[in-house]
């Protein structure tokens, strides 16, 4: 009997400590995915994709870019608004 009570005693604080936990992870948003990337290029080097292997996928601000190598991803995190100005150039300029 005591030491069902000394298990209870263990047991009670745990589960009204992780409690709140579970509920405020049910409240946060699930993450929504980032704008894929359409160009079927490198936006850093212009080297066809699948080229020199599978490509690298890469998520930023949103927004997923591919890479030929991880070189690639080196100079992209340089000045990554450079090459998300160079995205929307591109995307824009595919669309018409």
């Amino acid at each position: 009997m005591k030491t069902l009570k000394n298990l209870t005693v263990g047991i009670l604080p745990v589960s009204n400590l992780t409690a709140p936990l579970v509920g405020l992870a049910a409240d946060q948003k699930p993450e929504s995915k980032p704008k894929p990337y359409t160009l079927k290029t490198c936006i850093v080097s212009g080297e066809k994709l699948g080229e020199m292997g599978k490509p690298i996928v890469y998520v930023s601000e949103g927004r997923e870019f591919k890479f030929c190598c991880k070189d690639c991803i080196k100079d992209f995190k340089k000045d990554p608004a450079k090459f998300v100005k160079k995205l929307e150039l591109a995307e824009a300029k595919a669309k018409k």
